[in-house]
C-alpha cells in the first residue's frame, strides 16, 4: 500500500514538471560573473512561444535603454526594452524548439531551444544554435 502511494505520488509529481510552463518573466544571468542582465517576459501568441525585454539591469558603459544599432531587420534602431527577441517556438512534447532568439547586442539571430530544468522547474536552459555549435544560458523565474 505505501509503494502504491509512493507511485502515484511519483506521477503527480511528474506531471506537475512536465505541464510546467515557461510562460511568464525570466532574468538572464551572466554565465561569467553570475550577474543579472535583463528580465524576459515570455508568453503564447497563436500556440507559439514569444519573448520580449521587460527590464535591463544596469551595467556600467550601457545607457538605460540602448538601441539595437546592429540589427538589420524591422527591429533597427528599436529601443531594447519591449523588444520581442524570441520567437516562434513550438512544443514538441518535451521542449520548446524552432523559433529563433536575438542577442540585441550584436544584432546576430539564432536558432533557439528553451525548457524547464528537470531538476529545478524555477530555471530554465535557453540553447541559441548557429549551425552545429550552440551555446547555453541559465536562465531563474522570477519570483
Amino acid at each position: 500500500m505505501r509503494s502504491l502511494f509512493l507511485f502515484i505520488g511519483m506521477i503527480v509529481f511528474t506531471s506537475s514538471v512536465m505541464c510546467q510552463t515557461l510562460v511568464g518573466k525570466w532574468v538572464t544571468i551572466d554565465e561569467d560573473s553570475g550577474v543579472k542582465k535583463s528580465q524576459i517576459e515570455l508568453y503564447k501568441k497563436d500556440g507559439k512561444l514569444y519573448g520580449k525585454i521587460t527590464y535591463l539591469y544596469p551595467k556600467e558603459g550601457r545607457e538605460a535603454n540602448p538601441k539595437c544599432t546592429k540589427c538589420e531587420d524591422y527591429r533597427k534602431n528599436q529601443p531594447w526594452i519591449g523588444m520581442e527577441i524570441i520567437k516562434d517556438l513550438v512544443w514538441n512534447g518535451s521542449e520548446w524548439e524552432g523559433g529563433t532568439v536575438l542577442d540585441p547586442g550584436s544584432g546576430k539571430i539564432y536558432s533557439l531551444t528553451m525548457w524547464i530544468d528537470p531538476e529545478n522547474s524555477n530555471w530554465l536552459y535557453a540553447r541559441g544554435y548557429v549551425g552545429p555549435f550552440y551555446r547555453t544560458q541559465h536562465w531563474k523565474k522570477e519570483s
